[in-house]
């Protein structure tokens, strides 16, 4: 079989290339070696771990806020089992709607493992090690990523696990030890502490989800220590030693104090790396870097001319929205057309609660470039939203060039601030000013209106209501 575009991968970047390249009227295929399609996102990331934090967040504010809002339960408990068993439908409704999607837009699908033969042809080993070989003129490569891990730490995936196993445990932890302090980590770390584990962070820098704003990590601390984490920030993991029901994990800090703590899990959140593994890079004359990634230019194309990368396995965030993008990105260049993206605008977020969301630059890069920029913050608890849902924790930061006024960036804590980030992203990409969203009418009573309030103070500190 002959395509004009192959696409190795069906996470968020595949499957979104796939689309827009059918729609374009290209002929294409998609490679994935799993049964379900959708990737790590949609498999054992981005979906079922908010479907497991959404859980927990109602269990929590039923044993937490439910009489002071004057509802009362008798006999609260948490049943495991049918939080995991709602995950795994929530999973299987999204990954199903990925296949409706392949057969609406007539993209072929092959499960197995994709390896290049040469530059124009690929080999997929399905499960049985039966082979089929396709033609293509243009691949796309979106294989994501893999969870990292440190070379002394053995991944037994039964005490020492990583975000893949945390999102299908058979009981809640006693003691779940989470080495690292970024999103993966901090996320899981929160749904089993709101079902009742104790959890324990060690983190080397000595900040929480230290590649955002300072001012979010710090806040993001106070609210998780108020719900019960503890926290072993600036030490670095010496040995983690697992028999069949414990796990213990040492850690120093930078006075070369070691701290020994025991528990019954512990879960590996460092970050994650490319995943290229049994490509057949060089089969098509590529390689990958020291960091494992493949180099792509502007256009996202390879070294290789006709083939492209995509997502976890090129530089940048390792964002499914990012992964998104870039497929559009691709298959649109792919069709002579000229796409852009402005890689500064792409948010992130972080699903705890409150949740953390950021666009632009962060202060200490700005301070770091010597950039001129004034800075405005207001609080959560002085929103009366806040006040009315009990959700006071959290702020709204906005950054701002010190002449033009023009935002360089937005860090928001608080309730709902994922989705709050998008008008950020919005006001960013027409390079609006601080100063025009001041002027403009946010709905009271509303979380949003912490960003115009946070415009008026980067605009000559005129906050209103505080």
């Amino acid at each position: 079989m002959k395509y004009d575009v192959t696409v190795i991968g069906s996470g968020p970047g595949g499957y979104i290339a796939a689309i827009r390249c059918s729609q374009l009227g290209m002929k294409v295929a998609i490679i994935e070696k799993y049964d379900t399609l959708g990737g790590t996102c949609l498999n054992v990331g981005c979906i079922p771990s908010k479907a497991l934090l959404d859980s927990s967040e109602h269990y929590h504010n039923a044993a937490h806020t439910f009489n002071e809002h004057g509802i009362e339960l008798n006999d609260l408990k948490v049943n495991l089992e049918q939080m995991i068993n709602r995950k795994s439908k929530v999973v299987e409704q999204v990954t199903g709607g990925v296949d409706f999607l392949m057969k609406k837009n007539k993209i072929d699908v092959y499960h197995g493992m994709g390896s290049f033969v040469n530059k124009h042809q690929i080999k997929i080993t399905d499960a049985k090690g039966e082979e089929t070989q396709i033609d293509t003129d243009k691949t796309i490569i979106a294989t994501g990523s893999k969870p990292s891990t440190l070379p002394f730490i053995k991944l037994d995936k039964k005490r020492v696990i990583t975000s893949t196993e945390a999102l299908n445990l058979k009981e809640v932890p006693k003691h779940m030890i989470v080495i690292g302090g970024g999103v993966i980590g901090m996320e899981l770390g929160s749904v089993y502490k709101r079902l009742g584990a104790e959890v324990s962070v060690v983190e080397y820098m000595d900040n929480l989800i230290p590649s955002m704003d300072g001012t979010m990590g710090k806040e993001l601390k106070k609210s998780l220590k108020k719900l019960g984490f503890k926290m072993f920030l600036g030490h670095k993991v010496t040995e983690v030693k697992s028999t069949a029901k414990t796990v213990t994990v040492s850690a120093e800090n930078k006075k070369g104090e070691t701290v020994t703590l025991e528990g019954d899990y512990c879960l590996v959140s460092i970050g994650r790396r490319p995943y290229t593994d049994k490509l057949g890079l060089e089969n098509a004359g590529l390689k990958t870097n020291d960091r494992g990634q493949i180099e792509v230019d502007e256009h996202l194309q390879t070294s290789v001319p006709g083939i492209y990368a995509i997502g976890d396995v090129i530089k940048g965030a390792m964002l499914a929205h990012k992964a998104e993008e870039e497929g559009v990105f691709v298959a649109e260049t792919i069709a002579g057309q000229k796409p852009h993206i402005n890689y500064l605008l792409i948010p992130g977020v972080v699903y705890t609660w409150p949740e953390v969301a950021a666009v632009g630059y962060t202060e200490e890069q700005l301070k770091e470039s010597g950039r001129a920029y004034k800075s405005g913050s207001f609080p959560y608890r002085a929103l009366g939203r806040a006040r009315a849902s009990m959700d006071i924790d959290g702020l709204v930061k906005v950054l701002a060039d010190k002449e033009t006024d023009e935002i360089l960036g937005v860090h928001m804590i608080g309730a709902r601030t994922a989705d709050m980030i998008a008008e950020a992203v919005v006001a960013m990409e027409f390079r609006a000013s601080a100063e025009d969203i001041s002027r403009m009418s946010h709905a009271h009573p509303t979380y949003t209106e912490a960003f115009k309030e946070a415009c008026l103070a980067a605009t000559d500190n005129r906050a209103l209501n505080i």
